[in-house]
């Protein structure tokens, strides 16, 4: 018995498996029923309605339904997807014991103590036939697969078969309805003639629990109390027993025909489950538990499982393994199908049967688990489990011949292995010993296994072998008896060597760990669905298959998708952009691939960066995914050849600091965020023309203005202040005119805004004498300020250069780089020129409709006006980026002592420095935002990553500065001298002493945050979605970075970052929505459907809801639109709201029909990826965002998740950390 899942629980009394899904049904006598998902091992739903015991439960073969049965004499239907039930049959008297769907038509057969069989239709919802003839508890009753059939075990010692053709033609033929409204008197209580008995089998001595019909034959099993199992067949007019199978020494509580094998299963309340072979009606197979009572058996309908019921729980297994045993030599492979050692040459694709292997053990039923091939003597080794492990050897017959086939030769073993031409290891695990074999099957050396729980070996090259214990793996060399190598793992299952023997990948059951020749680890993989099989190809890339996918992994330890699987297969070869494999029915299999995605990747890990460009330029080679891995490596400027889109082209420009493609991209893009964003990039890299003219396409005047101040462009700055007064810009004309030193334009400004106190202030202080004294006149004597005598002259400072652009650092570009520079071409500078002369007053200020600029024409056409601003025709317009040395003369010799000291005066020696107070707060604190403030970004970064998966942290720089900066005081110093930086401790205290330092203060509060939570919530009410999630956005950035006092406060912050997280998610769907527009209405109106699911406020929900109602009812697809009325008018909105919802949901219902097929299902819960804007079901696979625990689709772990733009999708994390306490109780 292979087990696959297990669960502890309440007493299991019903299963069923989904014919499709991996789950599995599981009814408990405490009235509750599971719903499993028995890949991943969860638990997928759970459903208490029942009052009592449930007894019965069974999937529908193709409706999202299943029905269950209970003590409280009910029979109910669920809806998975809607996960609830949907209505309730009654009509039993007593307890229900199984209840089961017919496979073609809307029947449920049920069978009760109350000593009848009910059959009931679903669709209908009413009872159809009534079946009565046994005289004690009927324990079950079941459909034939294919006939029209029930049978039924009673505790009367009879199983009966039911013929129920007369209901089929009666209910289901046409004119079955109108015979269906004549009346049936006393049917309840005597049974209708549609079902009569055909056959009662008598030959159990006590009460029969189940009985079983074979899926093809025409064969009943059945169990019963007198602990027998009785095999029956049947014809057209009798039945009779076969044969009777005896070994359970209690009850037999249910037994089936397993469905791709001759075999029974039967399990008992002996606390055992056997196999039995059908042919020889022997046992084949007994599995027992310590403690448990077995209740039920299950199989699946498609798939070798099986599960089993008992008093703590279920179990799901294999009876065998469905794995061939296969081994891959010079071109051919060798593999065991059905008793027959056969090989296949992958050139040919020739399948030839070489030997018969004898199965192994009682029945044969222990299968080949492993197979090692001898090229130099072409021979074979076969292992199996038979008897606690053994193995055969065999000698391949030459050129494929099968005429005569020499006895193999066997022996006991837990593995066998070839370790030389002439010899082969043995794994004795009774003696913990490894025995070296000769070909003929002679112990020519023994040595102790290198660890005491050794139980498995595997090849490692000639005369090395890799042995496996629970932990770790140990490479042994048997002809020295030393141990080379040991590496710790999770239990290995399978080894695969690369060709050369210069690597190997270890494979668990959840993880893949790959090693040198000499064991040291190179990388791991971790996945959640098993891992199957993997081969190596020719570039070093190990290609592995899992339950459902086909994947790759780089040498570096990245992975990714090739392709899905319908059905698990095992690599046995990888070729080129074609794998070979066996799949489960041992049927060898090409599968065709694209290998462009990895060996792309693997191209720019080894940086043959030539390589790359031509992959580049001749494959299709594109994809956000692509993008986003090529981002995460730093490899930015790769990234700008495979975009065309401007904007994404824009950002990577703007990441790799290639301020020269960035800029070609805004001018085609030409947006305001953009603009700021080049602008933010060139100050950053010290442009400050390109800063120019960013701030002038934006129009924002106040930091163009210091622009202006902090280059010393006094000129520009003049006319700034012209602009401002022509703008009424009263505060900008006050900034510019202080920028300038202007005291008489500032006196201007506060005498015309009726701020005359501070008019009289400025112009007492700077003697303005006349202005003053008639200023003082009107306010009155008694209402002067009083104005200090030690006023100065604010003057703007003197530029250090006056130069076209500041000096910029010479550094010496990439590969890439330097790529991208050609294909932009050009100087920067004179392309700026160029623009600054083209752009006019209009189009750089005065274009804008949203701008009230009254006498822009007027001023355009003055000498002195606006149109200087941008340039100045006077200015040298060829200086380009001029980088010459300066002359600068050399600097006099100076001493290193004083006049007065001689050379041999002894040095001055410094006393060492103390622990500055960063030094102790990261010596004492252990928290992100800290370590961010004590300046040690390094160690705060790390911290986060391995906390919260983060892995960008190109966001949060600004963040880390406001916390470094927030953690310093700075005092101003004498002239001359530097400033002192003084830090600040959070529990510093005025009357205490000297208190050491302990923790730094912190510029982030949670009340902080919930302000900007109102703010963002403010800025969603009046629909600035852009603005909003730039909120959200900003408070997911500084979570990170906020520490708080108490418990309860961490479940505040962890309650704000769910919030942020809806929002982030619901927003970006909405903007999502608006930029398709009219372009995929479809698309867009699926995107609006699933802005409603949205944890959003009741406020924010109901709009949502209008917004979709609007949207599908003019698209005609009114059902949808009618539930999102009905969930509008739910949430109780306005008076004018809930009408308008009223009058859509009324002409709706008219006609309830969708006119455009969409991919949303509004009864089935689910999650938007934010990457690719699908849903993610119930049930379905995802991936999480370790930060904020959003979902995305599988396919994009290891991307950067685009909520927060902060964490990697799918990390391993520890969790969110933000309170001392939690460290402490760590």
């Amino acid at each position: 018995m292979l087990t696959k899942f297990e669960t502890k629980s309440n007493r299991v009394k019903g299963l069923s498996f989904h014919p499709k899904r991996p789950w599995i049904l599981a009814s408990l006598h405490s009235g509750v029923i599971q719903l499993w998902d028995y890949r991943m091992g969860t638990l997928i739903d759970r459903f208490d309605e029942h009052d009592g015991p449930v007894r019965g439960v069974h999937f529908h073969r193709s409706q999202p339904l299943f029905v269950s049965g209970g003590d409280d004499y009910k029979i109910k239907v669920w809806n998975y997807k809607l996960r609830r039930c949907l209505f309730t049959l009654l009509g039993h008297l007593d307890y229900i014991r199984t209840v089961s769907f017919h496979q073609e038509y809307p029947w449920i057969v049920s069978a009760s103590d109350d000593q009848t069989i009910r059959i009931w239709n679903w669709q209908s919802r009413t009872c159809i036939a009534v079946l009565t003839g046994h005289n004690h508890y009927v324990m079950c009753a079941t459909f034939h697969p294919k006939d029209d059939l029930v049978a039924s075990a009673s505790l009367d010692q009879t199983v009966r078969v039911w013929d129920i053709s007369g209901l089929r033609k009666k209910t289901v033929s046409p004119g079955g309805e109108d015979v269906l409204r004549l009346p049936q008197m006393n049917s309840d209580l005597f049974g209708g003639g549609d079902a009569v008995v055909k056959y009662v089998l008598e030959g159990h001595d006590r009460g029969v629990n189940w009985a079983s019909f074979h899926p093809t034959l025409p064969l009943i099993v059945s169990g019963a109390d007198d602990r027998q199992v009785k095999l029956w067949r049947m014809n057209d007019t009798k039945a009779w027993e076969v044969d009777t199978l005896r070994g359970h020494i209690n009850n037999v509580s249910c037994v089936l025909f397993h469905a791709r094998s001759d075999i029974i299963v039967s399990n008992s309340e002996d606390k055992s489950i056997r196999v039995w072979d059908m042919s020889k009606r022997t046992g084949v197979q007994t599995f027992r538990r310590e403690h448990d009572r077995f209740w039920i058996l299950s199989a699946h309908p498609e798939v070798n499982l099986l599960a089993a019921g008992h008093d703590s729980g279920m179990i799901v297994f294999k009876l065998e393994r469905e794995r061939p045993a296969y081994a891959t030599s010079g071109g051919v492979l060798y593999y065991v199908k059905d008793r027959y050692l056969r090989s296949y040459d992958y050139a040919s694709q020739r399948d030839t049967p070489l030997i018969t292997v004898r199965a192994s053990g009682a029945g044969g039923a222990h299968a080949a688990r492993s197979l090692s091939y001898n090229p130099a003597e072409s021979a074979v080794l076969v292992s199996s489990d038979a008897d606690g492990g053994s193995y055969q050897l065999f000698m391949v017959p030459k050129d494929g011949r099968t005429e005569s086939q020499a006895e193999p030769k066997r022996g006991l073993g837990a593995t066998a292995v070839f370790i030389a031409r002439n010899r082969f290891a043995v794994l004795d695990k009774a003696n913990n010993q490894i025995q070296v074999r000769n070909l003929q099957n002679e112990v020519t050396k023994k040595s102790n296994s290198p660890t005491a729980t050794t139980d498995a070996i595997f090849y490692a090259g000639t005369g090395a072998l890799l042995c496996r214990s629970d932990d770790k793996v140990v490479l042994f060399d048997v002809q020295q008896r030393q141990v080379l190598g040991e590496l710790s793992t999770p239990f290995v299952k399978y080894v695969v060597w690369s060709g050369d023997m210069a690597q190997v990948a270890l494979l668990s059951k959840h993880a893949i760990i790959i090693a040198d020749k000499k064991l040291a680890n190179s990388c791991t993989v971790h996945e959640t669905i098993r891992v199957k099989s993997a081969a190596w190809d020719d570039n070093g890339v190990l290609i592995y298959t899992t339950l459902n996918h086909i994947k790759y992994c780089l040498p570096n330890g990245d992975s990714g998708i090739i392709r899905t699987l319908d059905v698990p297969v095992y690599i046995t070869q990888v070729k080129g952009d074609v794998i070979s494999c066996l799949d489960r029915e041992g049927r060898n299999r090409q599968i065709q691939v694209d290998t462009t995605e990895y060996k792309f990747k693997l191209a720019l890990l080894q940086r043959k960066f030539d390589t790359v460009l031509a992959m580049i330029k001749g494959s299709g080679l594109t994809g956000q995914s692509i993008i986003a891995y090529l981002q995460q490596k730093g490899f930015s400027e790769v990234a700008l050849h495979f975009v065309k889109d401007e904007r994404t082209r824009f950002n990577l420009a703007i990441e790799c600091g290639n301020i020269e493609v960035a800029l070609q991209s805004a001018q085609e893009l030409d947006d305001k965020d953009t603009w700021y964003q080049l602008g933010v990039e060139a100050l950053r890299q010290g442009n400050h023309q390109i800063v120019e003219f960013s701030y002038q396409k934006t129009k924002n005047f106040e930091r163009l203005s210091f622009l202006y101040l902090i280059t010393g462009n006094l000129d520009k700055l003049g006319k700034m202040l012209k602009i401002a007064e022509m703008r009424s810009d009263v505060m900008g004309r006050f900034h510019n005119a202080l920028y300038l030193g202007d005291v008489r334009e500032r006196f201007k400004i506060l005498q015309e805004s009726g701020q005359h106190a501070l008019a009289y202030v400025t112009a007492k202080t700077h003697g303005m004498e006349e202005e003053a004294a008639a200023l003082a006149e009107e306010i009155g004597e008694g209402s002067l300020p009083q104005v200090g005598g030690d006023a100065l002259l604010l003057m703007p400072p003197t530029p250090i250069l006056r130069e076209d652009n500041w000096p910029l650092l010479t550094v010496s570009k990439g590969f890439f780089e330097n790529l991208a520079q050609q294909e932009v071409g050009g100087a920067p500078a004179a392309d700026m020129e160029e623009l600054d002369m083209e752009e006019g007053v209009g189009a750089a200020w005065g274009a804008d409709d949203g701008l009230d600029l009254d006498g822009v024409d007027a001023l355009a056409t003055d000498q002195d006006g606006v149109e200087d601003v941008v340039g100045d025709s006077g200015e040298d317009e060829e200086g380009g980026w001029e980088m010459e040395d300066l002359e600068l003369p050399a600097e006099p010799a100076t001493p290193v002592g004083g006049a007065g000291f001689g050379d041999t005066a002894t040095p001055f020696v410094a006393p060492p420095p103390g622990v500055p107070p960063s030094g102790r707060w990261l010596q004492k604190c252990g928290l992100a935002a800290e370590h961010a403030a004590a300046g040690d970004f390094a160690s705060a970064m790390r911290l986060l990553q391995r906390q919260l998966g983060l892995a960008n942290f190109e966001p949060m720089q600004p963040y880390f500065l406001q916390v470094a900066a927030g953690a310093q005081a700075i005092l101003p110093a004498l002239p001359g001298l530097p400033p002192t930086v003084a830090s600040l401790d959070r529990n510093w205290n005025g009357e205490a002493g000297s208190v050491p330092p302990t923790a730094p203060a912190l510029v982030f509060s949670l009340a902080g945050l919930e302000e900007e939570l109102k703010r963002a919530y403010r800025s969603v009410t009046e629909g600035k979605f852009g603005d909003a999630l730039s909120r959200f956005t900003a408070i997911l950035h500084t979570i990170p970075l906020l520490v708080v006092p108490t418990r309860k406060e961490v479940d505040d912050v962890k309650e704000l970052l769910a919030i942020a997280k809806e929002y982030n998610i619901a927003l970006r769907i909405e903007l999502k929505r608006k930029e398709l527009g009219a372009s995929d209405p479809k698309k867009a109106a699926e995107l609006a459907a699933y802005f409603t699911h949205a944890k959003l406020q009741p406020v924010h929900q109901a709009l949502s809801l209008r917004s979709a109602m609007s949207i599908f009812f003019k698209m005609k697809n009114l059902a949808t639109c009618a539930t999102f009325c009905r969930r509008l008018l739910e949430l109780n909105p306005g008076q004018k709201m809930a009408a308008q919802a009223r009058q859509v949901l009324a002409a709706c219902e008219k006609t309830p029909t969708d006119a455009e097929p969409l991919e949303y299902d509004a009864r089935n819960p689910f999650d938007v990826c934010s990457v690719t804007f699908t849903p993610i079901y119930r049930g379905n696979k995802f991936v999480v965002d370790p930060y904020t625990q959003a979902r995305f689709q599988p396919s994009c772990a290891g991307q950067i998740s685009p909520v927060g733009d902060l964490a990697k999708i799918g990390a391993d994390v520890s969790g969110l950390m933000c309170c001392p306490i939690q460290l402490q109780s760590r």
